[in-house]
Formats: C-alpha cells, sequence, structure tokens
C-alpha cells in the first residue's frame, strides 16, 4: 500500500469515527472520548449494569445515573492552555 492510500483510509477511519482523534487531539481530549466510550458502554449494557451495581451496593438505576453524570467530565476539566505572545 502506498503512503497516499494510507492516508486515505486514516481519513476515512476519522470521518466515521470521531473518538479516533488526529494529530491535533489532545492527551486529555483523547482520554476523555475513551472514558466517556467506556461508560456509554457500562450504560448501554444492563447485565453489566447490574454487575456494577450489586459491586457498589446501590440499585441498578442509580449506578446508571452516576456513570451519565461522570460522562459530562471523565477526566476532570480540562487544562488550562499555555498563552501565546
Amino acid at each position: 500500500m502506498d503512503k497516499f492510500g494510507m492516508h486515505s483510509q486514516t481519513e476515512q477511519l476519522h470521518a466515521r469515527h470521531i473518538g479516533t482523534g488526529n494529530a491535533d487531539t489532545t492527551k486529555h481530549q483523547w482520554l476523555t472520548n475513551q472514558h466517556r466510550d467506556t461508560l456509554a458502554h457500562y450504560v448501554s449494557d444492563d447485565s453489566l449494569a447490574t454487575y456494577i451495581s450489586i459491586a457498589e451496593g446501590e440499585s441498578a438505576a442509580r449506578t446508571k445515573f452516576n456513570m451519565l453524570q461522570r460522562m459530562r467530565q471523565p477526566c476532570g476539566p480540562p487544562p488550562a492552555q499555555a498563552a501565546e505572545d
């Protein structure tokens, strides 16, 4: 495969799956996407959410609610941008 073909496939991948990132994606953005994807999977899978709720000693609905709340800022607030002169 030539370099142009690889670049084209990479662009298609990024267009189809936004969470895959690109050269401008920061570490914080990438980690936030990964955590949100993980939490979304936990919320959508009823048996996994039930398992987690038993481990936490909470109801399944409360566990799902807490996970949805954590999706706002799963890795904390974004780091401050360095001021450019």
